[in-house]
């Protein structure tokens, strides 16, 4: 009869559980930003709480060239994805404004932050805040971003302007020792697609495996 009753007992506990990790397992942080005068003039990045992450965008590569979209899906590193989480609890989940509300700033682009899970769908639009948690998120979004269009040109490159590999690597590598860039293993596939090719020269095959170990040892450092 104890034995029933404990089992009894355990059946709602063990479905609570359950339904508390589906629920965390949905969450997820996304990040859009809308501005005409960039190059993607939109891109967004979607991560979830387990790490899987979603980068799109619309942009262009030559200058007279039409907007194509282009979407990439990596793993997010566990210090980011916990710092993602952590700052959008900060911030209130994006429930109320989180605007400055100063009109005197310059316009650095339509910005939105949203949060899902099973219990909120919160959205919030903004140029400039003065919540430190939605700036430490806009910056690392950004970064991550900017890492995340390299994948997008140097797949182009590749296939249509090996010449211009070099060049592109070089700045990429640049920005990556100088921190400006984050979670690079996002395009490592891109980057060993261009290690592997005997028909790219080997200063750019160099310089695209340099930058696929320091995605490596960036990721393990967090």
């Amino acid at each position: 009869m104890g034995m029933l009753a404990v089992a009894a007992m355990s059946v709602p506990s063990i479905a609570q559980q359950t339904a508390n990790t589906s629920a965390a397992s949905t969450a997820m942080v996304t990040f859009t930003l809308d501005f005409p005068e960039s190059n993607p003039a939109h891109y967004s990045i979607a991560v979830d709480a387990a790490g899987r992450a979603r980068y799109e965008c619309m942009g262009t590569i030559a200058e007279d060239s039409e907007e194509q979209p282009y979407r990439a899906e990596f793993q997010a590193s566990a210090g980011n994805r916990e710092k993602i989480f952590e700052w959008a609890k900060r911030a209130q989940y994006f429930s109320g404004k989180i605007d400055s509300g100063n009109n005197k700033l310059a316009f650095t682009g339509t910005k939105l932050l949203s949060f899902q899970d099973g219990q909120r769908s919160n959205t919030a639009r903004y140029n400039y805040s003065n919540l430190a948690a939605v700036q430490q998120l806009t910056e690392l979004f950004q970064r991550m971003g900017g890492t995340l269009d390299y994948g997008r040109r140097l797949s182009y490159y590749h296939r249509y302007q090996k010449l211009a590999l070099d060049d592109e690597l070089k700045r990429m590598e640049t920005q990556a020792r100088n921190n400006e860039l984050d979670e690079i293993q996002g395009v490592a596939p891109v980057l060993q697609e261009i290690f592997e090719d005997a028909s790219v020269i080997n200063v750019v095959r160099a310089r695209a495996k340099e930058l696929i170990e320091m995605g490596k040892n960036a990721t393990a450092g967090r």
